[in-house]
């Protein structure tokens, strides 16, 4: 007999509050992994889709189940998914936007190729902040049509070329810096002074204030006699910055965007990058299967930003959708246990 299983439902387009109920216990199909869900972490997508509905995403099927971060352990295999065992603890990004895939229930199902496996003394809440942010920026990062930096190494060795990431402290610059490090890169990034020294930690060589009146000098001025590996940028309209900085840089002259570029001035190329992506080519495999579990288990990555829990249970779910659209939360990624 199936487990009993729970959501949190967004039962028509725009609906408030949220509701818990039951639904069916997932399938794991070809390549899949059921998990019992442990953590689950929130992104900006999860309540955007919440308050525009249709006019965010047009093709949404109601009832809907969100979440893309998640974190728990195994309880079934799939045909083509023998990597896995029940019982192992794993982290995973929700493989679309069916019901069976979304993170905010108890028994979700994944697809292996977004999904890796975690030591056993990390907690699933760290774990649940790492998946859409990680998948994100290696979209940018790594994929031919975008950034194609290097791939990631556990032994580094330095490159001579500098990326800019704009928004370091945010959930894809903390994973942007982090892998671009690795690769062997030089990172300039910016962020609000208070987290210089987070942005520092996670190795960037300079940060910038992003409230500064002369970021675009001071940036311009920063990348004289550099070579510029191009530029990451997270928050919407930020992007004519890292454009400007970029095209009066020597070296590449492409930008991967978190959201729609703006108005792309001649001479650079920019793109919105899509965090599903990476599934159907080998930069999935490259950061799941090849970088991430050693890196985890080695403590050269790390599950950033921090967890901040808003509850235990389905309940808290909208909780955490308020908090997040009321702003405020700095170098944190929300978090439910369930």
């Amino acid at each position: 007999m199936a487990p009993v299983n729970k959501a949190v439902f967004i039962t028509e387009p725009k609906a408030y509050p949220l509701k818990v109920e039951s639904t069916p216990y997932p399938t794991a199909g070809d390549g899949e992994i059921v998990i019992k869900v442990a953590a689950a972490a929130f992104n900006p997508v999860d309540w955007f889709i919440q308050i525009m509905g249709k006019d965010l995403f047009d093709w949404l099927q109601y009832p809907f189940v969100g979440g893309n971060d998640m974190a728990g352990t195994v309880v079934e295999v799939g045909p083509n998914a023998s990597k896995f065992k029940i019982g192992d603890r794993v982290l995973g990004l929700a493989g679309g936007f069916e019901a069976r895939f979304g993170a905010f229930q108890h028994y979700a199902t994944l697809n292996i190729k977004t999904v890796t496996p975690i030591p056993a003394d990390l907690d699933f809440t760290e774990a649940a902040v790492v998946p859409l942010g990680l998948a994100t920026a290696a979209c940018a990062l790594y994929q031919k049509d975008f950034l194609a930096l290097d791939p990631p190494s556990l032994s580094p060795k330095p490159n001579g070329k500098t990326l800019l990431i704009w928004a370091g402290a945010s959930s894809v610059g903390t994973n942007a810096i982090q892998l671009a490090v690795a690769s062997g890169y030089e990172v300039y990034t910016t962020s609000s002074p208070k987290n210089f020294d987070y942005c520092k930690q996670l190795g960037a060589a300079r940060v910038f204030d992003y409230h500064s009146p002369t970021i675009t000098e001071d940036l311009i001025e920063a990348f004289k006699g550099k070579t510029c590996a191009g530029g990451v940028v997270v928050h919407r309209g930020s992007d004519k910055i890292v454009f400007e900085v970029v095209r009066k840089s020597e070296g590449d002259k492409f930008v991967a965007c978190a959201s729609p570029p703006g108005d792309i001035p001649e001479g650079i190329q920019a793109k919105m990058v899509f965090a599903g992506t990476l599934r159907d080519n080998e930069v999935g495999s490259l950061i799941f299967d090849k970088f991430l579990p050693e890196a985890l288990s080695q403590k050269k990555y790390r599950c950033l930003p921090k967890p901040l829990i808003v509850g235990h249970g389905l309940e808290h779910v909208q909780a955490a959708f308020d908090q997040g659209k009321a702003g405020g939360v700095s170098a944190q990624k929300l978090v439910v246990t369930l």
